[in-house]
């Protein structure tokens, strides 16, 4: 089929140079085969026929067979409408059209039995159809029509007529001019017959115009399966090469640098789970192949002690290590946490940001290269080409998903040999989507949390309930505690009707006189922004009045309450976020959910789930199930594409697992890629890699 894909679509009957150039720019189709990849998202029944009176306005589409008892006009200019009153002797409608009136008055006769087609609305006490389509009925065998495809369309699409009805029939057209050649398969003969999938050119024909739903069915199952399949195959195969390709630094001692912290430093005893994840990493770094793990852990897990103690074995083997994280109040917070971990042990750790400048600076770079700083931690001024180490042999990357993919590579390059890498979440990613997105990553999960955390009670409130809330609050800070106020956005939008932080704060400090209140936004500058933090940690205000900016890298232990207003406004992953700021003490803390009363069935969901668990995975599971991949907090700004045309990693989670695991038999079978009977899939990945598809492979 690659002679399809050189097919430019202006050729295909019913399009022609203006709508190719349209196609192009709003769907990104160019050719005959773009076009044929560009599947329906939905699907109407056009074989059933409705009675009038069975019907009411919330139905999607309906059909309905009768006759036009009369036409009349209603309104003058561009306000005119023209109304068919429409029986089928059970009762009557109003067919109604705004656009194209003489058109229509000339085209249909009154008293002529007609199908009409379209979505039942109630407008005055009566049902009307908005420009339904209508077909002679005589014309028309409903047995025929199956189930009637639906495309996404822009505006832009409908002001060149390109509706969905119209891409049908440029669909029609497709199908017309292939019938005589042959869809080449994409996947072996072996893996269609052992799995019972639908030949692909049946597929691709009852993905557009399927007869039944089982049709259907079975053509989505064959699409989804080979999307999938290949991700995987393209995601393992690339591990593959990339483990033969760069051997690992052999850190094949635990010495005196991780026992002495390890008997006299440990501030307080590993959670089993610690313990695990030490070893998994200790050991890759000892296997002699380069270490590329994931670190999930929830907030307050115990990533950060996993990390250094791994840095620790670096160090043991006569290797520096070195932490990016992506903000500089995160940096400082790790440079904080570490020196006091290190405390009294002979082990230099520094700090790298912009705002490390001059002769500082000077002494930090070139004691790297002599090797006397041991510890670097820093955003993304470690991975400046002025930075380089005398044996760099571990790299720590917290928040991942705040870096590109070429920004990490970065630090690869500043050893020969590739440094092991750690790259740390306190995102919670369904095993799904970590799949997909993090697949060429072994992973490791701390799921518990250190002893003595009292779990946070999550409360939701509407906001006319404020004075119980702010008593609430005034209790809590009477007691020494802190709490943070948090808002979407900050300055107050027209179109929304949201509490914005600027009001917000003047509001606060007006409720609290008798205490001091600190305000944190990412327009702030850094400097200011940090000023204002560092006030807030020293328990100098005791309400922070902040947007999201403190998702990540605020480390306050005596903060006990954090509410966050129009919270039906933030994503599950978000919201859980926020909550793990609070319960890093051993007080009882707080999340208070403040919201309207008037909440869609979706948000009352995700607000009931995050007043039901603490359990960041199950949290991130329906989050992706709600929301979808493209929209969790991270996968946006991560440099992922999600292109996927027909599988959704939601719902075909069970699929995803199953091709994973027929994808690994494959490579285990046929690691070179020689065996003649996968000659196709083989030139099928060669296809897809050398179009670039972006499945989320990260290094």
């Amino acid at each position: 089929m690659s002679d399809l894909s050189l097919r430019d679509i202006k050729y295909l009957q019913g399009v022609g140079p203006q709508r190719a150039a349209v196609l192009e720019k709003e769907l990104n189709i160019r050719s005959f085969k773009d076009l044929l990849y560009y599947f329906p998202y939905k699907y109407v029944d056009r074989s059933r026929l409705y009675y009038i009176h069975e019907i009411d306005g919330n139905m999607p589409y309906i059909q309905l067979r009768g006759q036009i008892l009369s036409f009349e006009t209603f309104g003058e200019g561009r306000q005119r409408r023209l109304v068919g009153h429409f029986s089928d002797g059970t009762g009557v409608v109003d067919l109604v059209w705004f656009q194209g009136l003489k058109f229509v008055e000339g085209k249909y006769k009154a008293h002529e039995p007609y199908i009409v087609f379209g979505k039942p609305t109630v407008f005055n006490g009566r049902i009307n159809i908005a420009h339904p389509d209508i077909d002679p009925a005589d014309e028309l065998v409903l047995s025929n029509m199956g189930l009637q495809p639906y495309y996404n369309t822009t505006e832009k699409m409908k002001r060149s007529n390109l509706n969905s009805h119209a891409v049908e029939k440029l669909m029609k057209n497709l199908f017309a001019a292939l019938q005589r050649e042959v869809i080449e398969e994409t996947l072996s003969p072996q893996l269609i017959e052992q799995h019972r999938l639908m030949p692909l050119s049946d597929a691709l024909h009852n993905i557009h115009f399927p007869q039944n739903p089982d049709l259907l069915r079975r053509a989505q199952y064959r699409l989804k399966f080979e999307e999938l399949f290949y991700v995987q195959l393209n995601i393992l195969r690339y591990t593959l090469e990339r483990r033969n390709k760069f051997r690992g630094l052999v850190f094949g001692t635990v010495g005196e640098i991780f026992h002495t912290f390890y008997e006299q430093n440990l501030p307080f005893q590993l959670t089993g789970a610690q313990k695990r994840v030490i070893k998994e990493m200790r050991r890759d770094m000892k296997s002699g192949r380069q270490m590329n793990r994931l670190l999930q852990g929830d907030v307050g897990s115990g990533k950060t002690l996993v990390a250094l103690m791994t840095m620790l074995i670096a160090l043991d083997n006569g290797y520096q290590a070195c932490m990016m994280a992506p903000t500089e109040i995160l940096a400082n917070q790790h440079y904080e946490t570490i020196t006091r971990f290190l405390a009294g042990m002979p082990v230099r750790v520094e700090l790298l940001t912009g705002n490390v400048k001059g002769k500082k600076r000077e002494t930090i770079l070139r004691d790297l290269v002599t090797g006397e700083v041991q510890i670097l931690i820093g955003t993304h001024a470690v991975i400046e080409d002025t930075v380089n180490f005398s044996s760099l042999g571990l790299v720590v990357i917290d928040e991942q998903h705040r870096f590109g993919v070429a920004q990490r590579a970065k630090l690869w390059k500043k050893n020969t040999c590739p440094p092991h890498v750690l790259v740390m979440t306190a995102t919670p990613i369904p095993r799904t989507l970590a799949m997909t997105l993090y697949g060429d990553l072994d992973v490791s999960v701390i799921d518990e949390l250190p002893p003595g955390r009292k779990p946070i009670q999550t409360i939701h409130q509407f906001d006319n309930r404020r004075a119980l809330l702010y008593a609430f609050i005034r209790k809590q800070l009477q007691e020494g505690r802190q709490a943070y106020i948090v808002y979407p956005l900050i300055q107050e939008s027209e179109k929304m009707d949201i509490k914005n932080l600027e009001d917000g704060y003047l509001h606060v400090c007006e409720a609290f006189p008798e205490y001091k209140v600190s305000k944190v936004h990412g327009k702030m500058k850094a400097a200011e922004k940090d000023a204002e933090m560092q006030r807030f940690v020293e328990n100098e205000t005791q309400i922070l009045v902040a947007t999201t900016v403190i998702e990540v890298g605020v480390n306050v232990p005596n903060a006990s309450v954090m509410v966050i207003e129009n919270a039906e406004r933030f994503g599950l992953s978000q919201l859980h976020q926020l909550r793990g700021r609070v319960g890093r003490g051993a007080d009882q803390s707080y999340c208070i959910l403040v919201t309207g009363y008037k909440l869609t069935e979706d948000t009352r969901k995700r607000i009931q789930i995050m007043v039901d668990t603490n359990d960041g995975f199950e949290i991130a599971e329906a989050d992706l199930k709600l929301r979808g991949p493209g929209d969790l907090e991270g996968t946006q700004q991560s440099g992922v594409a999600f292109d996927l045309k027909i599988a959704d990693i939601a719902r075909d989670g069970q699929l995803l697992q199953y091709v994973r695991e027929i994808a690994e038999h494959l490579l285990e079978a046929d690691p070179q890629g020689t065996r003649p009977e996968n000659a196709v899939v083989w030139q099928q990945l060669k296809e897809l890699r050398k179009k670039n598809v972006n499945w989320a492979v990260i290094s």
